[in-house]
């Protein structure tokens, strides 16, 4: 696995390609802002989404899909999970059997509730079997590209594939496990944005450390629930793909979607949260996605439901918390 193709060029698709450069001879990474990436052409770095780390001299920076993708061994996906089907059916004439793909998205379809595993395997399997990994646990973009020690999970039905990921992608302060559990690698990754946002509620109303103890825990049992209900196993959301990943997006600074909690919790309303923010935080679509699988499964998520209201239907963040706290008591 000589050659890396990496699909977005936001703050994490280029903090991998920084982290992940000492391994390939070749990485290239596309961009969807042409301008951008012309900038990053000339200086190697993204000055948009992860100003002040540079490049190395073996990324490549590209804006056209086809010349990324062509004589990659693995593919690496980075992009929202709303832009996921319509960019892997571009992708398409440039993919081949023989290539791994990895999806480093953390988040659901909209409508079909898909995972983006699932997403992609939609669009590819009409014309061949591919083979898919998936890729998540505690990790800021920043602090990947810093070098900082982390460690992650690579998930995938495919043993071989997962280790083969795994060996590719390992590095000094880049740690990878692997799992055989996709189902509830994908639903840790992309249901903790939600329980994040109120992470930020609870925060932005000075609740204290109590409060959010309580919604981290609470909020991992719904996690957990879910991911079980659609075949997941409890021990993935107990590891860095669940409870890690939970923690970090729940408490660290870095955090988007706890900032969009913050924000709440401020009394902005979300339209103009979302618009001053430069990234996407992938909660605010998840929300509602969540309480429709909830649904679909007939699992209980309070927490979800209520960041629903909030995010919908214009709870405010008071309420909300009032209406958790009432709630009839039962066993833990």
């Amino acid at each position: 696995m000589k050659n890396l193709a990496i699909i977005g060029g936001g703050s994490w698709g280029t903090a991998l390609a920084i982290v992940l450069a000492p391994r390939f001879d070749c990485v290239r990474l596309w961009v969807y802002e042409q301008e951008l990436a012309d900038r990053m052409c000339a200086t190697g770095i993204n000055d948009v989404y992860l100003p002040g780390f540079q490049l190395s001299k073996n990324v490549g920076i590209l804006n056209d899909l086809g010349s990324t993708i062509d004589g990659a061994g693995i593919v690496l996906s980075v992009v929202p999970s709303h832009l996921v089907r319509a960019l892997y059916q571009q992708m398409l004439p440039h993919l081949t059997p023989a290539m791994h793909l990895v999806s480093a998205t953390k988040g659901l379809e909209t409508g079909t509730l898909l995972r983006v595993s699932e997403v992609i395997r939609k669009v590819l399997e009409p014309h061949f079997a591919p083979r898919i990994a998936v890729i998540s646990g505690p990790t800021f973009a920043r602090e990947v590209a810093r070098g900082d020690p982390t460690a992650l999970v690579v998930a995938s039905a495919d043993r071989e594939l997962a280790e083969t990921v795994q060996a590719a992608f390992a590095g000094p302060t880049f740690r990878l496990y692997t799992s055989s559990d996709p189902v509830g690698v994908e639903i840790g990754g992309a249901v903790k944005n939600v329980v994040a946002i109120g992470a930020g509620v609870c925060h932005g109303l000075g609740l204290g450390h109590n409060a959010v103890a309580a919604l981290i825990t609470r909020g991992l049992a719904e996690i957990t629930r879910l991911a079980m209900a659609m075949g997941g196993q409890p021990k993935t959301l107990a590891g860095l793909a669940g409870l890690g990943d939970l923690v970090l997006t729940c408490t660290g600074d870095l955090s988007r979607n706890r900032h969009v909690g913050l924000e709440l919790a401020s009394g902005r309303k979300l339209p103009e949260i979302v618009d001053s923010m430069k990234m996407v935080a992938e909660g605010i679509k998840t929300t509602a996605a969540t309480v429709d699988l909830a649904r679909r499964h007939s699992v209980e998520m309070p927490i979800a439901q209520q960041m629903h209201a909030m995010l919908e239907l214009g709870r405010p963040p008071q309420e909300a918390i009032r209406q958790l706290m009432e709630r009839s008591l039962k066993g833990e």
